[in-house]
Parts: C-alpha cells; sequence; structure tokens
C-alpha cells in the first residue's frame, strides 16, 4: 500500500532470563502519505528461528504497541511457550497512532486520531498490510530468507483485524487465531450506544451490588442446565433467567433489588436491537449474555458509575467506545454529546453513523483464495462476553457457512466456544482457558490436523481443572458420572433448540 517508505528507529540484541535464547529487538517507523502520524513498528527476531512469522493484533482503538517478545493472548509462559521462545518471528504495531488518553480506563478507547482521515483508514485496515510487509522486509534483510508461513493472531478489535487479513490480503496470511472477534466493530458501536442509552436514563445504572445480584440469580437458575453447579453457564440455549425474583416490589425495598428502570436497561442490553435507517451492510445486532451467564462486574465491564458525557474512567467500557465512535469517527465533532444522541434515530447524523459503521464493519465473505493456498482459520468466543457478543460471532459464523459451504469450510475454518469465558483474560472471565492456539493453527497448516479433540484448562482462582474445546454450535455437557475436573467427564452436545435469535428475552414476569 502507498507509503512514503519506512526506517529502523532502534534495533539492539535482548532476551529475557529464563525465556528466549536471545532476538533482535527492532522498532521501525512506517511514513504516512500526508499529515497522518507514523505507523509504530515492533519486531523481535530470534537468534533461532523456525522460518515462520506471527503478526499481532490490538484491541479496542488500539494506539497501543504490542508486546513482541511476551505470552500470546497473556497465556502463562510457563505452560504454553511464547511465540518467540518457539522461534517465531513476532511482530505488530498501534495501526498509525499512539493512544494519549490519560483519562481512559485502558489507552485504547482513545479515537482523536480518527480525526486524520489517514491515521483512521490505516485503523482500520490499512496499517495491517503496511505492517506486514514492512516487517518481512526487514525479516528477509537479517535472515536472508523469506517467511515460509505468516500467521496472525489478535483478539477483540485484533480480531476483526485478523478476519481483516484474511479477506483482503488473503495471498498474504497462511493461518489466523480471531477471539472475540469486533468483526462488525462500526455496528457494534452504534448497539454500545444504545445500551448506554438506556443506562443513562434516571435511576436505570445497575452498580456493581446489583451486579453481583444479577450475576447470582442467573447461576441459580441456570448452572445446572449444563448437568454440573460448577457456576458455569455451558447451555446459554436453555437459559432465560427470571428477574422477578430480585425485581423491587410496590413496598419500600428492605433488601437488594432491581428497579423497573434498572430491569428495562437490562433487557435493552440483552436484547436485539436495528438500526432502520441502515441503508446496507450491518442493520442490526443480537444482544448480549447478559442473562445467560455473563458477569457484569469489573471495570471493563459494566463499571461502577452510570454513562456520563464526556465520559469518566469508572463508566461502563462500551460507553467510552461508543462516546469515541460518535465524536471522532462518525460526526468528527469533539464537543458532541454522546447521549444526546440516539443510535437507533439519529436524526441529522444518520448518513455520517451509517457511513462510519461501515467502515469498521468486515462481514464474512467467500474464503476462496484464502484457503486455496491451504490458509487455516481459528476462531474462538467465551459464551460471557458482556463487551463483544458472542451471538454475533455466531451470525458471522453461519453467514460464513452459507457463503463457503459447511464441507468446504469445515477443511480450513473451526469455530469454539467457550463457557464463562469473558472478554479476555486477566480476571474478566468466570473460566481463563488455557491451551495453545497457535500450535493447533500450525500443525493444521503443516500437518494437515484439524483442531478437533483438544482440551483447555481453567486458569481462573477457580481452578476448575480440564474441558473439552467444543465447535459450534455444540456445548459442554457433563455426563453425570466421572471426575468433572476432567476433560473425558463431559460431551461436547448438540443443541435442542435452534440459536437463531437467541439473543431475545422473554418480558419479567410482574
Amino acid at each position: 500500500m502507498p507509503t512514503r517508505g519506512a526506517y529502523v528507529v532502534t534495533a539492539a540484541v535482548e532476551g529475557r532470563p529464563g525465556g528466549d535464547a536471545g532476538h533482535c529487538k527492532v522498532e521501525a517507523a512506517i511514513r504516512p502519505i500526508g499529515d497522518a502520524p507514523e505507523i509504530r513498528v515492533s519486531l523481535s527476531l530470534p537468534s533461532a528461528w523456525n522460518g515462520k512469522a506471527l503478526m499481532l493484533g490490538g484491541g479496542g482503538f488500539d494506539g497501543v504497541m504490542p508486546v513482541t517478545d511476551g505470552p500470546l493472548f497473556d497465556l502463562p509462559a510457563d505452560k504454553v511457550p511464547t511465540p518467540l521462545q518457539r522461534g517465531y518471528v513476532v511482530f505488530g504495531s498501534d495501526s498509525g497512532h499512539q493512544s494519549n488518553s490519560a483519562s481512559a480506563p485502558i489507552p485504547a478507547v482513545d479515537a482523536e486520531f480518527a480525526l486524520n482521515e489517514e491515521a483512521f483508514r490505516n485503523y482500520a485496515g490499512d496499517a495491517i498490510k503496511k505492517t506486514r510487509d514492512a516487517s518481512l522486509a526487514l525479516t528477509r534483510a537479517y535472515y536472508g530468507r523469506e517467511a515460509e508461513s505468516v500467521y496472525f493472531a489478535g483478539g477483540s478489535n485484533g480480531g476483526r483485524e485478523a478476519l481483516v487479513a484474511v479477506s483482503r490480503w488473503p495471498r498474504d496470511f497462511d493461518g489466523a487465531i480471531a477471539l472475540y472477534p469486533f468483526w462488525n466493530g462500526g455496528t457494534a458501536a452504534l448497539a454500545f450506544g444504545h445500551v448506554m442509552h438506556g443506562f443513562a436514563k434516571p435511576g436505570a445504572y445497575v452498580g456493581p451490588d446489583l451486579q453481583a445480584l444479577l450475576f447470582e440469580t442467573v447461576m441459580t437458575q441456570c448452572d445446572a442446565l449444563d448437568g454440573l453447579a460448577d457456576r458455569l453457564v455451558s447451555n446459554p440455549d436453555a437459559c432465560r433467567a427470571d428477574l422477578a425474583p430480585i425485581a423491587c416490589g410496590p413496598a419500600a425495598a428492605t433488601h437488594p433489588c432491581l428497579s423497573p428502570p434498572q430491569i428495562a436497561a437490562l433487557r435493552r442490553y440483552a436484547s436485539p436491537v436495528r438500526f432502520a435507517y441502515r441503508r446496507s451492510g450491518e442493520r442490526a445486532y443480537p444482544g448480549w449474555p447478559v442473562l445467560q451467564g455473563a458477569d457484569l462486574r469489573g471495570a471493563q465491564q459494566l463499571g461502577q458509575t452510570a454513562p456520563v458525557s464526556p465520559p469518566v474512567p469508572e463508566m461502563p467500557i462500551i460507553g467510552h467506545f461508543w462516546d469515541g465512535f460518535l465524536r471522532f469517527v462518525a460526526a468528527r465533532d469533539p464537543a458532541l454529546n454522546a447521549l444526546k444522541v440516539d443510535p437507533t434515530a439519529p436524526g441529522d447524523l444518520a448518513p455520517a453513523l451509517d457511513a462510519a459503521a461501515r467502515s469498521l464493519d468486515a462481514p464474512p465473505i467467500d474464503l476462496s483464495d484464502f484457503t486455496a493456498h491451504g490458509g487455516k482459520l481459528i476462531v474462538v468466543h467465551g459464551l460471557a462476553d458482556a463487551i463483544v457478543s458472542p451471538w454475533s460471532t455466531d451470525e458471522y459464523w453461519r453467514r460464513l457457512e452459507a457463503l463457503n459451504g459447511k464441507a468446504r469450510l469445515v477443511r480450513s475454518a473451526r469455530f469454539f466456544t467457550i463457557p464463562g469465558y469473558g472478554h479476555g483474560p486477566g480476571g474478566l472471565s468466570a473460566f481463563e482457558p488455557i491451551w495453545d492456539p497457535l500450535a493447533a493453527l500450525d500443525v493444521w497448516r503443516e500437518a494437515g490436523t484439524a483442531p478437533d479433540g483438544l482440551t483447555i484448562e481453567d486458569g481462573s482462582p477457580t481452578a476448575r481443572g480440564q474441558r473439552p474445546l467444543c465447535a459450534f454450535p455444540t456445548w459442554i455437557q457433563y455426563r453425570g458420572i466421572g471426575d468433572p475436573r476432567q476433560a473425558g467427564s463431559f460431551t461436547c452436545a448438540a443443541p435442542a433448540v435452534s440459536r437463531q435469535g437467541r439473543g431475545a428475552v422473554p418480558p419479567t414476569r410482574p
């Protein structure tokens, strides 16, 4: 893609004690065509190269440099070797801007960069190709030969980037891992705004104490529907939690309870939403599993305070994304109040919101060009994700099957769902899966062994032991006998009902 060239900023030999055998750490920069920021690139070149390369994706609005010498997806290095330890060249970039928001709960929710059109195009996808080509040129210069295989791995927006990579440049990548992919990022941003409008209504926000009460109520009603009470909802299709037991009655409440405005906001969060003004692309979002096992507690879930504009660090993380998307990506008006614009009926802003959403949506396509040279794709989503909905990835997969044919797609792609897994590692999940997705991808690509029959281990403080890794649409069911810490005590069961429309939630009984 067009640039004004690239250059090396620094290069030094590094190595972690007890880690990799040593590597050349390179920081580089790719010059823009116009006045956009440079794309900053990080590259780790191992002394013992296996001939393969791995590109890392970002998250949120990006603007953060990837850690190229660390563990993939924060997997524990004592159980899963880092890509660099295995001899992979590992590289990635900040997607073409640096986050500068000191007040954000995480740096990757700063969207001010989007006021620059070239910087936004880089974030939307162009930086993937530019970073890939510059990094492989450096790899070729360092080792004197080409990389034999090039993979991509990312979660959230990095998952979207993985799908963009194999869709836009199918011959440039040999495999990809997309975790909880933000594939329809623009449409999801509109849905974020819809949810935030609900919680911003008077008395509608659900604070930390009630978030815990909601979670325990769902566990009481749905935990054992998979055959085992393990504080995981493994069969969300069977779960439609009733909020009546914790709804406030007509008398003054003497115990924690959910008021009618709070129940309405939760139902809005859990239910599908349509954007009737959109004339093309994605026109709906399916809702989230907030009444089917998602845990809303935590700084990066529903937060500690109601959404406001301008945003504050303690408010829900999806409110930050909606705020940045509206003010900087769509309206290009930093002074706009995000809670004054209804994303389902935005008035004069409808064309701008539609165009902005389409620019960040990466709908499924025919993958023939990617699979023709042996490309492999692994998609993973947690069933307890309250940020990027797993039901949205279900929809992506169904459409991918329709476009490619189930029989053809299964030869090159897999979609796995994991109960209790939220939006990534780091204490956000009731179940923290420990497994080796990079090894699974590489063995599939190199040896033709599909990633079937794999097991995952719970790395959360609960440490439940092992579970099978089940491909969509099957779910993890306890056999009724056997050690619940062993994967062999479970089976991947077919759903009893269709997963179509499962984001819908029935009204709470009075």
